[in-house]
């Protein structure tokens, strides 16, 4: 089973430290060693909206969302199941500290 993680912005989160890049270092290096990681990167805050309304399709640059909202991370995992991808999730949140993610099954080839 496939899953995309996202992590979004907060006002709160401190500011990166040797600590936190050694334990996301750590972290990222078991996941792939185990074969569980598949992708992992940030996003840029902006983005591109295409809209669709018949034949018309319209583009329009971002951001959409108020900061704090913004999806700034993901990391897609594969992994045996639904428990297996929380506790992934769990172990995320207490390395980065407060803030919110969300968990999303991928489906599909």
């Amino acid at each position: 089973m496939r899953y995309l993680m996202t992590t979004r912005a907060t006002d709160t989160a401190p500011a990166p430290d040797e600590k936190l890049y050694a334990e996301m270092g750590a972290f990222i290096e078991e996941m792939t060693a185990k074969g569980i990681l598949l992708a992992t990167g940030g996003l840029e805050p902006g983005g591109i909206r295409m809209t669709s309304s018949g034949d018309e399709i319209t583009v329009t640059d971002g951001p959409f969302t108020e900061a704090k909202e913004a999806i700034v991370g993901f990391a897609l995992v594969e992994v045996r199941s639904k428990e297996e991808v929380i506790e992934l999730a769990r172990r995320f949140r207490k390395i980065v500290g407060d803030g919110v993610s969300e968990i999303r099954q991928v489906f599909g080839p």
